[in-house]
Order: C-alpha cells, then structure tokens, then sequence
C-alpha cells in the first residue's frame, strides 16, 4: 500500500486507506483533492518514535485500548459520556490500563491527532476531550485551511503557541509514521468499526457503559 503526500491548508499530511463505514469497505484516501504521487511504500515507514497514549495503572491486569476517530461522532458521545465514569470508577482510582488508539477515516482525524498529540503524553487526554467535545463545530468549519484554524485553536486553549503547533502540523514524517501505525493496529486487532474496544486481548464493538463495566469488573476478580 502507497502513500500519497497531500498539502492542504499549509499542513503536510500522507494518504492513506481508511474504512468507510457506509460501504463496509477500505477507501483510497490519496483520491483526496490535492493527492500528489505514491511516494513511500509501507515497508519503508518506521512507527518505533510513535508513543502510546496511556492513563491508569500500567501494571493493572486490565487493560483496555480504545480504538477511536476524532472525527468519529459515536467517539465523541463515548468520550462525553461513558468515558468520564470510565475515568472516574477504573482509571483514576488506579484499577486499569487505559490505551487510545487513533484511527483515520480522513486527513481531518489525522490532524486532529497530530494537534492532540503535540503536547505530549502528559497533554493529550486533555486536548482529545477538548478536540472531541468541539467535533460538531471544527469538523463542520467548512474549507480544509477553516478546519486546522479551528484545531489551531483548540491547541492554543490547551497553552501551545502557533510555532510550536506549526511544527507539530507540519511534521509529515510524524503524520506518515501515525498512519502506518494505524493501519498495523487496527489490521492487527480487526478493527472494522469505532469506538471499538480490546479488552485484555479480547475485541468488542461500541457498548454501554454497563456493559463495559460488567466486562471490567469480571476480568478484575478472574
């Protein structure tokens, strides 16, 4: 699989595949305006600098990784919702292992990410929450260069200054090794759909809060 360079809005980013969830089928995200041609091969993309996002207790015998779009709006219910007393009950209290992992159905969710990520580990849980609780209004901002001012935005509310963010939306070589990271995540744990949830090894669908908890709370007294 081929990436594609693509410049939009003055930020650097690759195609990619992602997954259409209205056919049920991978869609060729280069075919974006503005794709230019193939010019790294997967092989050659090297993920080891990529970081995983972590909250709760590392060595918890729990763990759940999320795997979400910024630009996904079941994500952003879970995040506004499920998530929070997620945090409260099993995160903060030290209970479980929280992974989030992004995924890209656009370019729109991979520079949500690389904004998301330019504060580092210590900012990022903060800045998605910020990124998902305003999805309704940056995603809809209409033009690409409209939808990174609003995720301009979003990063100088979370105290970054517009050089540091530049640099960040910039990052090509970041943005590509995100994608094909990604891709091996999601074809590693069969990811067809978002939110969807690995939990200690095991992979379920959007779910209520209900229903997490009681898989949760199984899997702390096993």
């Amino acid at each position: 699989m081929n990436r594609r360079n693509i410049l939009l809005g003055g930020v650097a980013v690759f195609g990619f595949s992602a997954w259409n969830m209205t056919s049920g089928s991978f869609f060729d995200a280069s075919r974006l305006p503005g794709a230019a041609n193939a010019q790294t091969a997967d092989a050659e993309v090297d993920t080891s600098g990529i970081v995983e996002m972590v909250i709760g207790n590392p060595d918890s015998t729990v763990e759940i990784i999320e795997y979400a779009s910024f630009t996904c709006p079941h994500c952003a219910t879970f995040h506004a919702g499920p998530f929070k007393q997620l945090k409260k009950e099993y995160i903060d209290t030290g209970k479980i292992k929280f992974v989030y992992r992004e995924v890209y159905f656009d370019r729109f969710g991979l520079w949500a990410s690389l904004v998301a990520r330019c504060g580092g580990q210590a900012k990022f849980f903060g800045i998605a929450d910020m990124i998902y609780a305003g999805q309704s209004q940056w995603t809809r901002a209409g033009e690409p260069a409209a939808i990174v001012e609003e995720l301009r935005k979003i990063g100088r509310l979370a105290g970054m200054d517009n050089d540091k963010l530049e640099a960040c939306l910039q990052d090509g070589e970041k943005a590509q090794a995100l994608v094909a990271w990604f891709q091996k995540n999601s074809e590693a744990d069969d990811i067809d759909s978002t939110p969807s949830f690995v939990i200690n090894g095991k992979k379920y669908s959007n779910m209520s809060y209900d229903d997490m908890k009681k898989i949760i709370d199984e899997a702390l007294e096993s």
